[in-house]
Order: C-alpha cells, then sequence, then structure tokens
C-alpha cells in the first residue's frame, strides 16, 4: 500500500481538505499564506505611496512654491 492510500485511509472524510492552522480557528493554511501575501503587497504598495508623497513635498512642491522648506 502506498502512502497516499495510508493517509487516505487514516483520515477518512478528511482526505483532500485543507487542515486548519488551529482546530478552534476557522482559518485554513491556505487562507493564512494568502493573507500574508496580500499584506506584503499592500505593505509595499503603502511604501511605494509613502515615498511618492515625501518627493512631491520635498522636491517637487518647493519647484512650484506649494511648500516653503528651508
Amino acid at each position: 500500500m502506498g502512502e497516499a492510500k495510508r493517509r487516505k485511509a487514516a483520515l477518512g472524510d478528511k482526505y483532500g481538505q485543507d487542515t486548519k492552522i488551529l482546530p478552534w480557528l476557522p482559518i485554513s493554511k491556505s487562507q493564512s499564506e494568502q493573507f500574508v501575501k496580500w499584506s506584503t503587497t499592500g505593505a509595499w504598495l503603502g511604501i511605494g505611496l509613502l515615498v511618492a508623497y515625501w518627493i512631491t513635498v520635498r522636491f517637487i512642491g518647493p519647484t512650484f512654491g506649494w511648500w516653503d522648506v528651508n
């Protein structure tokens, strides 16, 4: 008997279903990986927007006289 068949026999109805992080937490491992992916993307997007804003305030704004930076 192969490993997959042993696993299927041991797990029964739960075979092939996504596993939970914790038994009492209704979040699966794939959902947690997706959350990490989206939060990382959002963090990099926020960093990029912060840099763009900083460049605007620091360099572009004073050029057009929008802000008085000494």
